[in-house]
């Protein structure tokens, strides 16, 4: 076994929901703070193609060392030996990542570095920056993890253990950003779910990749995309808009050929790896076209309400409540026994107090996301209905997750 840390994103809590939802963790998951969730794994775990499908992970690293304090000698001496099992040619490259608000002296830590290489006659570089954390795009623009090392030391706010590792991949954020704003069709007026977070909502879900994911609000085909990506076989995206389901075409077209995937689009003849199927239908109708319980799982991000100018909040929490509540009527006839829905909610900020969206479940049962040892841990945060927050800064219109059983 492999013990990995798994540096956490903005939102901690949507972050531990998704590992415990890939990993099932049990009592060996430890969050160690709000940026750190450390777990064992078997060797072979490739934290490359992981990281590609977790969105709310920055970095996945190997623990090299567990010290019981904060001892400056003991961690230059465990830094020291990570760094020398490094087999390089050429030049040293190596950076630190200090978390936690360490009371550690940084700057002395990498110039005893410097020094020790030094003395072996060997010639490095200390990559460095304006905060005591890299960057991922620092770590990969300086090649730490391919020809060089980054050193990541933190704490178990709990124990006050120190926890040192060596960081093997970061998250592909150029990656995610071409599959963000290089796809062909985009409406930034309706507003685009990012990536990493339709990863995270496919993840929560939990489906078998070769039953049906649907998505009844496939907009621009984000949550689509990224599932074929993520290797789910059977998508159906569906939209009232005509434009809606044109763009989504448009962009799994696009992911097909530029990721050199192979695909079935309904109106062909050749059956080949994943197959896709777009229908222009009003969520409400969807009844009537799919069979009963014939899907396993859907995800999705509805129309949301207004989201620029001045918003009669009253009356779109009103209509909104209204158009989930038939929305969830028709899930319940399509979706199977113990499928999961996996729903983004708008929560609309305004003189600082959260509107929420209640709209008729139909007897849906929300699921505390959590793994069980950690659903009282006091760094981690669930709303009164055991429901995630995903919030930007400035953003007047909030997203609530909320995943649902049937």
């Amino acid at each position: 076994m492999n013990k990995l840390f798994f540096n956490l994103g903005n939102h901690p809590t949507i972050s531990v929901a998704e590992l415990a939802a890939v990993f099932s963790p049990n009592k060996s998951g430890q969050l160690l703070s709000n940026e750190f969730f450390v777990l064992d794994v078997p060797e072979e775990t490739n934290a490359e193609d992981l990281i590609k499908n977790l969105g709310g992970t920055i970095k996945i690293g190997i623990i090299k060392e567990v010290l019981p304090g904060l001892d400056f000698n003991k961690i230059l001496q465990a830094t020291i030996k990570i760094i020398d099992s490094k087999k390089v040619d050429t030049k040293y490259h190596f950076g630190l990542s200090l978390h936690n608000h360490l009371k550690i002296n940084g700057k002395k830590l990498g110039m005893e570095i410097k020094r020790h290489l030094k003395e072996q006659g060997k010639s490095c570089r200390w990559v460095s920056g304006k905060e005591n954390v890299l960057s991922s795009v620092i770590v990969e623009q300086n090649k730490l993890v391919k020809s060089g090392v980054e050193i990541v030391i933190f704490k178990d706010t709990q124990t006050n253990e120190i926890y040192i590792g060596q960081t093997v991949v970061v998250q592909p954020f150029k990656e995610l950003s071409r599959r963000d704003y290089g796809r062909p069709a985009r409406d930034d007026f309706s507003g685009m779910l990012p990536p990493k977070l339709a990863q995270i909502i496919i993840n929560l879900a939990q489906a078998d990749k070769k039953e049906i994911l649907l998505d009844p609000f496939c907009g621009s085909g984000t949550v689509l995309s990224e599932a074929m990506l993520m290797g789910y076989k059977n998508l159906i995206g569906s939209d009232i808009s005509a434009k809606a389901i044109n763009d989504t075409k448009k962009n799994l077209e696009w992911t097909r050929k530029k990721f050199q995937l192979s695909t079935y689009a309904k109106a062909t003849a050749d059956k080949r790896i994943i197959n896709y199927e777009l229908i222009k239908r009003d969520v409400r109708d969807l009844d009537k076209v799919l069979k009963p319980n014939s899907v396993r799982a859907i995800v999705t991000e509805p129309y949301l309400g207004p989201q620029r100018g001045q918003i009669d909040i009253k009356k779109t929490v009103r209509e909104l409540e209204q158009l989930y509540t038939q929305a969830f009527k028709t899930f319940g006839q399509i979706l199977k026994p113990s499928g999961r829905i996996v729903i983004i909610l708008p929560i609309f900020y305004h003189n600082k107090k959260l509107n929420f969206i209640n709209p008729d479940f139909n007897s849906f049962k929300i699921i505390n996301p959590l793994p069980s040892h950690l659903q009282k841990n006091k760094l981690l945060g669930l709303t009164n209905r055991q429901t995630m927050i995903y919030k930007r800064p400035n953003q007047k219109v909030w997203r609530e997750i909320l995943v649902l059983e049937k």
